[in-house]
């Protein structure tokens, strides 16, 4: 499946160009003129006011009238392909008058309309219309007549589809509609690689082939109702490997059933319809069809980017471990065999570049994932993952540990994706978060080294010391404030000091032994100063955490790494907060985030704008955004939970639980958590104190 994004929307997974400023002149000053402008680009697909309904890997896309009208990201898809294009509808060759289009849950929406019967003297609608889409491609019209007289009308239904490839789409082109077909009780289009069929139930009286159209002669008495369902099917004609598919029939959810009760109902409504969407997006891996893992979202990115992947896993370990346990699998097998001497090593992830804004260079989501396995796994462990399971995975940690070995530059993890010979010839930025990451890789591989008896602990450990204090010695900036972390080491050692949320991963130190902390990069003080940085206006617009300060000269609140928010950089803040004793701070960030959640019935996009929050009005959205997303999803979920505290060390028979003493959530009550395979339950009162009501009884329970 081919991972898209609107080329105007300045991709999280391509380095794009700076936007040509505004009023500048067609040549510079002395020199040539400028080439004429070629013809304009297409306008991207935008999906902030779709209707967007999705089961990986099949998605539908409407605008809140429900009709599917060919343009913009409007249609049936599956596995990137768009299976139909057109479907309008027409009741006595009238549309009906829109009243309410809503997602019933991540893979379902209603659209409800309404039609005046010609000639009625009763002024209210005798008619209303029900469509019930399914994102895998099916929809069932319903027909209902509440009039007093019989409605003898025709109900036509016209259908297209270029059978185009999500990737053009997103980039704002429109092939012409493929001729159709009739075939037994529908349509048919055929393309180069692809056919679609639309088949109806009951079949339509009259099929007109040549302009696409579904037509029945309906007679609906008083008091009745008709219905039709329509059922759109993809074919390939080209053979391959076969894509990802969605969790088969059969195959549970890889987390137990989950409920959230608090004094917040936003809180209530958050966590449910966040894990509804994160099941929405989840994979099941072709060589290896239980393992499950989340796509990154939906529309643009719907399919497997590993980073991604590994933070929903982590976000959700309180749920269970199956879900890390799938993405560590088909991670390692897609890990990549090195390539030389002086070239890129062994273990190393899939990735591509991402866009890191205005004021820093791009980083690779390679060099992310392939430390981010490490600590999923070691962090799976601790929360219950088999012991055997862990020892079949740990190769592949060793591997990625192995990059850390040749990825030193001046002593600072960069890039790990660039060859090494490149690295030394052309140093890449040392960025703050990746030293954060490779710290926490190299403790969590340490502890499971030494668990499972292999060699080399203390000299991860001892690297990671060494880390610690380069970092302290050369990334603090002192100012006036007091002092910030830099946000990346340029080539020489030149701090660059962007205030971005990305700085969010310094408080980020994972889980250890006994229900610990590691020991992170900032020293107390520093971790106090860069608390009151992140919850300042300058990042904290009312909604969340902007990712570039407004103070910069380059700030755009709907730029995705230069203002706007972005949901699971918020939420590592309010736990990163909360669990390094900075509540209120993680308070107000939470406050934020449910305030949006509010707004956006429950359902978090991947980011929305970092326009300053005003008293009634909700968040602006991003036009670009996946919806829904597998970080911000999982995200959500890990900010309320994490609000409880519970930490285990499954290995050592101990959970460890210690609650936010301020409960910005007043009483919480959380059910369907799992530590070691086992249901946990946990209840906090208003004055943060914590009772374990349900546990397995190998556990020992602490509190601290």
């Amino acid at each position: 499946m081919t991972a898209t994004r609107p080329p105007q929307a300045a991709p999280a997974e391509s380095v794009v160009g700076a936007p040509r400023p505004a009023g500048r002149p067609d040549h510079a000053p002395g020199g040539p003129p400028r080439p004429a402008p070629g013809p304009a680009r297409p306008q991207p697909a935008a999906t902030h006011h779709a209707v967007v309904c999705v089961n990986a890997p099949a998605m539908a896309a409407s605008g809140p009238d429900g009709q599917l009208r060919g343009h913009g990201l409007h249609g049936f898809y599956r596995s990137g392909i768009r299976v139909l294009a057109r479907l309008e509808l027409r009741l006595g060759g009238i549309e009906p008058l829109p009243l309410q289009g809503t997602l019933t849950s991540a893979a379902e929406a209603r659209f409800l309309g309404a039609i005046r019967l010609p000639g009625d003297p009763d002024p209210d609608p005798a008619l209303t219309v029900e469509r019930l889409r399914h994102a895998d491609g099916v929809e069932t019209v319903t027909v209902r007549n509440t009039g007093t007289r019989p409605a003898r009308l025709p109900l036509e239904l016209a259908m297209g589809t270029d059978l185009g490839p999500m990737a053009e789409i997103a980039a704002g082109l429109r092939a012409s509609d493929l001729p159709s077909q009739v075939q037994s009780a529908g349509l048919r289009w055929s393309g180069p690689t692809h056919s679609a069929t639309v088949t109806a139930k009951p079949s339509p009286h009259a099929v007109l082939a040549g302009a696409g159209v579904l037509r029945w002669d309906l007679e609906v008495q008083p008091g009745a109702r008709w219905s039709v369902e329509l059922r759109t099917e993809l074919e390939s004609s080209v053979p391959g490997p076969r894509p990802p598919g969605g969790r088969g029939t059969g195959v549970p959810l890889p987390w137990a059933e989950t409920e959230v009760r608090c004094d917040d109902a936003r809180a209530e409504l958050l966590v449910p319809r966040s894990l509804d969407a994160l099941g929405s997006l989840l994979l099941a891996d072709p060589d290896r069809p239980t393992d499950l893992y989340a796509a990154s979202g939906a529309p643009w990115r719907f399919g497997l980017a590993p980073a991604d992947a590994l933070w929903a896993a982590r976000l959700t370990l309180p749920l269970g471990t199956r879900l890390a346990a799938g993405t560590l699998r088909a991670l390692a097998r897609r890990q990549q065999p090195a390539a030389g001497p002086g070239g890129r090593p062994e273990g190393l992830l899939p990735g591509s570049l991402r866009h890191a804004g205005p004021e820093l260079p791009p980083s690779c989501t390679a060099t992310e994932a392939t430390l981010l396995f490490v600590t999923v796994l070691a962090e799976a462990w601790r929360w219950g993952l088999p012991r055997q399971e862990v020892a079949e995975l740990l190769p592949a940690a060793e591997r990625a540990l192995g990059t850390l070995r040749t990825g030193l530059v001046d002593g600072f993890v960069t890039d790990l994706s660039r060859p090494v010979e490149e690295r030394t010839v052309n140093p890449p930025a040392a960025r703050s978060e990746v030293q954060a990451q490779a710290l926490r890789a190299a403790l969590h591989g340490a502890e499971l080294l030494e668990a499972f008896g292999r060699p080399g602990a203390e000299e991860w450990r001892d690297w990671a010391a060494a880390l610690r204090s380069r970092f302290r010695e050369r990334f603090w900036i002192d100012d006036l404030s007091g002092g910030r972390p830099a946000a990346a080491l340029a080539a020489g050692g030149r701090p660059l000091p962007a205030v971005s949320s990305m700085l969010v991963h310094l408080l980020d130190l994972g889980l250890s032994a006994d229900g610990g902390r590691h020991e992170g990069l900032l020293d107390r003080e520093q971790a106090r100063m860069l608390a009151q940085r992140l919850t300042a206006p300058e990042l904290d617009c009312g909604w969340g955490l902007r990712t570039l300060s407004a103070k910069s000269a380059r700030f755009n609140p709907l730029g995705h790494r230069s203002g706007a928010v972005r949901v699971h950089e918020t939420a590592l803040a309010i736990a990163g907060l909360a669990e390094a004793g900075f509540e209120r701070e993680a308070g107000a960030l939470l406050e934020g985030m449910l305030g949006a959640s509010a707004y956006l019935e429950g359902r978090l996009p991947e980011m929305y704008a970092g326009e300053q929050r005003i008293a009634g009005c909700p968040p602006v959205p991003h036009p670009a955004a996946c919806r829904p997303a597998a970080v911000s999803a999982a995200g959500a979920v890990h900010a309320v939970l994490a609000l409880a505290g519970v930490r285990p060390d499954v290995p050592a028979g101990r959970v460890l639980v210690r609650p936010a003493s301020t409960a910005p959530l007043g009483e919480l009550q959380l059910t369907g958590l799992r530590v070691a395979g086992e249901p946990f339950s946990v209840r906090v009162s208003r004055i943060g104190v914590a009772v374990v009501e349900e546990a397995s009884a190998e556990l020992q329970l602490g509190a601290r």
